[in-house]
């Protein structure tokens, strides 16, 4: 059976990765009675620190209506009118081709840990012209949960100028509102203009790393389960189920640097029926029902499978 996590990791995705992780903790939640509020820590990564933050200010994931199609009403401002706004615009003015490839992609590209890799990063993110489109809708949004940077919510974002991991809510991190932090780590640097904070620049964490699974506070005996939208399965030679490989092969790798530590970690994945519903548009509404259904679905399924 599945662990009671002590850290959650829920990393990035576009709307409607955040659909699936509503689905895929509400299902977790409702077949192994667990509640995820409860857990020691949250690091959340774009999409994934929307959830988090949701979880760290006591708000349930969300669930679907009784029919598993359609989102409770109350559901529908999830991200903030400006994310949902922008992000259709960017879909209606770019080809389709673009946006598979270029959003699940191109961060792991830029995801080289170390001086070198900071340098690659800092140099790409400034030479990308900055959006006008801002996240003060989001920001907004999130700030209106109520969570605070207690010490259990750390959030994803990327110094734009320093190319650099900065981890908001852990210790050394700039202080910030959780909405300001959310904002930047949803902040894809093509599509939304930077958030300020402190005085610095910062851009969607993302751009780092799909999930930042290894900056879980996490030692000897912590159960971690890291939720990964990007990483789904995919059976055709496309660039979204490159990306999907990509994806799948940094979260490996970042869990193993925690099970060096002694960490337990568990590792999901879109199963094939939460792949097929979220299809290859991370960015596209259209399909956030039937996403949310899947991902509980499969949340059920993951929560009463002897093996977890």
């Amino acid at each position: 059976m599945l662990s009671r996590p002590d850290v959650l990791v829920l990393g990035g995705g576009g709307l409607i990765g955040v659909e699936w992780l509503m689905g895929v903790l509400a299902g977790i939640e409702d077949a192994s009675g667990f509640d995820l509020r409860d857990c020691e820590h949250f690091v959340g990564t774009s999409a994934g620190s929307i959830v988090s933050a949701r979880l760290a200010a006591g708000r349930r994931p969300r669930r679907p209506s009784a029919s598993s199609t359609e989102l409770e009403p109350a559901s529908v401002p999830q991200v903030g009118n400006g994310f949902a706004a922008a992000a259709l615009d960017v879909a209606r003015r770019a080809s389709e081709l673009t946006l598979a490839a270029t959003a699940p992609v191109a961060p792991l590209m830029l995801a080289a840990s170390g001086p070198g890799g900071a340098l690659m990063r800092a140099g790409v993110l400034t030479r990308i012209a900055r959006p006008h489109r801002t996240l003060d809708d989001l920001r907004e949004h999130v700030d209106g949960y109520g969570a605070r940077f207690d010490g259990r919510l750390r959030v994803a974002t990327v110094d734009r100028i320093r190319g650099r991991r900065v981890m908001f809510g852990s210790p050394g991190a700039p202080r910030a509102s959780v909405g300001e932090a959310v904002a930047a780590s949803c902040s894809v640097p093509w599509l939304f203009a930077p958030v300020w904070i402190a005085g610095r620049e910062y851009v969607d964490g993302g751009v780092w790393s799909a999930s930042n699974l290894d900056a879980a506070p996490a030692g000897r005996d912590t159960h971690v389960l890291c939720l990964n939208p990007t990483a789904g399965v995919g059976g055709t030679h496309t660039l979204m189920s490159v990306a999907r490989r990509l994806a799948r092969s940094a979260v490996s790798v970042e869990a193993l640097a925690l099970r060096r530590k002694g960490a337990i970690v568990q590792t999901v994945a879109p199963d094939m029926d939460s792949a097929a519903a979220m299809g290859g548009d991370f960015m596209d509404p259209e399909p956030r029902k039937r996403v949310l259904a899947a991902g509980y679905r499969q949340g059920l399924r993951l929560a009463s499978s002897p093996r977890g």
